[in-house]
């Protein structure tokens, strides 16, 4: 069974910092990618940032101020968020897709507020 938990989450004041990160554990070898997506209540979940041996493929919305890595031989990803706006006020959640499998972690919730 592969579990994902996230931390790093918490309340940040508009321009502020942030790093999420997602830890894998119950695999057997390299996840296929990983990433991050985001949803407010009521909303869709939408991508963020994902990476893969293919790349890292990140939302317009966020280009230029967040930025995701990953810790592959750990099979953890990482989401550094800078220049927070008040708009990125949501709950990230984790994803991994290993062996055609899609999982998803529990989320944490990001705030950005004065």
């Amino acid at each position: 069974q592969v579990r994902l938990v996230e931390s790093g989450g918490g309340l940040v004041q508009p321009g502020g910092s942030l790093r999420l990160s997602c830890s894998a554990s119950g695999t057997f070898g390299s996840i296929n990618a990983m990433g991050w997506y985001r949803q407010a209540s009521g909303k869709q979940r939408e991508l963020v940032a994902t990476i893969s041996s293919g790349g890292t493929n990140v939302a317009e919305s966020v280009k230029g101020r967040f930025t995701v890595s990953r810790d592959s031989a750990k099979n953890n990803v990482y989401l550094q968020m800078n220049s927070l706006k008040p708009e990125d006020t949501d709950v990230y959640f984790c994803k991994a897709v290993y062996r055609g499998y899609t999982y998803w972690g529990q989320g944490t919730q990001v705030t950005v507020s004065s």
